[in-house]
């Protein structure tokens, strides 16, 4: 059978692109390695749920606070109104796209990605088969990319495509029973202490009966498995059990170009895109697997190569202002705690609670109230410039 699209990595970016191929009646493969679940805090904004008709029983909790807590201790509890933060647990949320993109129509190829090769009958997916060890062969038109941030497909097709940059994200999933120590079912804690992480963050992020713990970092000298304990112990979780535990790249920005001008086009983490400052990778995985389907379906339809281009262009003038300005709040918060002292400070502010956490869930900068952002840019220019010391409330 020759595929309109084969597509690599069955996360939620690969399976969200398959599953929009094949409703929209494109012979679609997805070939995925199984058994491997990525490192993730989990959360999810409502916008993801609406955009992406995601039930209910997917969510394991609705967190309705998030703590911000300094090097020195100072904890800033931020309520969410007008909404929540969904939780899900990435074993189960990945298998479920997986699911609904095979119900779609797309065939289920449980296998490792080994390369791709072309000649006049077509460009050919390599990959050998999880059962049989076996090299099989998929032929396809397209191929989408969404084979996470070290992309094979990215480093051996894409222009720069083994030069992106990432952080070791770690964490682990342990068994909460309830409120305990300083942790709350209903309550996602964020931490910024260069003791947990140095140049990121640390989290606890409850998933229901579970908890994902954990923490990311640029550099390779850190212990993540130390630092995570650290975070266990703080948080009063240290003696429950762990279920499994679980490490990946996470990338720091997009690339520069995500097709090949030919017949590929990358999605999701092979892209780069993940939220700078927040490390926030699902939403955007999704987006970056719909305009990739956009993209190669164009192409497919007109035999156009500009049309590849649409993906990077549609998810850019949606979302390169959010990274812009997350980008410049990692840059110039993340590298002391002296700074990170000073950010966790800015966010007692209610403005900058209200604002962050409207934008968070329905993903676009509020502009609503410009006043509100004339003060926070006066107050985030007084941090940054030591007018203020970073022990103010």
């Amino acid at each position: 059978m020759k595929y309109d699209v084969v597509v690599v990595g069955g996360g939620p970016s690969g399976a969200t692109a398959a599953n929009d191929l094949a409703r929209s009646g494109h012979k679609v493969a997805l070939i995925d390695r199984a058994g491997r679940i990525k490192p993730c805090g989990g959360a999810i904004p409502p916008r993801l749920i609406r955009d992406f008709q995601i039930p209910d029983d997917q969510l394991v909790a609705k967190i309705t606070t998030a703590r911000m807590i300094s090097p020195t201790g100072r904890r800033v509890d931020i309520p969410i109104e007008n909404g929540f933060v969904g939780m899900v647990d990435r074993e189960h949320f990945d298998e479920f796209l997986r699911v609904r993109a095979a119900e779609a129509g797309a065939e289920r190829v449980t296998g490792t990605y080994t390369g791709i090769t072309r000649d006049k009958a077509g460009t050919h997916v390599h990959y050998r088969d999880k059962e049989t060890g076996e090299e099989r062969v998929l032929t396809t038109r397209m191929v989408i990319g969404a084979d996470g941030a070290r992309s094979n497909v990215a480093r051996t097709e894409i222009k720069g495509g083994d030069k992106i940059p990432y952080v070791i994200a770690y964490h682990e999933i342990v068994e909460a029973p309830g409120p305990r120590g300083d942790y709350h079912p209903d309550r996602c804690d964020v931490v910024y202490d260069g003791r947990i992480s140095p140049d990121f963050y640390g989290w606890v992020f409850p998933h229901g009966k579970s908890a994902s713990i954990g923490m990311g970092s640029f550099l390779r000298e850190v212990d993540l498995k130390k630092a995570t304990a650290d975070l266990r112990e703080a948080s009063g979780l240290a003696d429950c059990k762990t279920i499994r535990k679980e490490g990946a790249p996470i990338p720091l920005k997009p690339l520069d170009e995500w097709d090949n001008g030919r017949d590929v086009v990358l999605a999701g983490d092979a892209a780069g895109v993940v939220a700078p400052s927040s490390g926030e990778g699902i939403y955007y995985a999704m987006v970056g697997g719909r305009v990739a389907a956009i993209a190669a379906a164009t192409k497919l339809q007109t035999g156009m190569i500009k049309d590849l281009k649409l993906a990077r262009k549609l998810f850019m003038r949606e979302h390169k202002s959010v990274f812009k300005i997350l980008g410049a709040m990692q840059d110039a918060y993340y590298k002391s705690d002296e700074r990170r002292e000073r950010f966790v400070s800015l966010c007692h502010d209610v403005d900058v609670q209200r604002l962050t956490f409207e934008a968070y869930m329905n993903k676009e900068l509020v502009k609503a109230r410009p006043l509100a952002h004339i003060k926070i840019g006066i107050k985030n220019l007084a941090h940054l410039t030591g007018l203020v010391p970073a022990t103010r409330v």
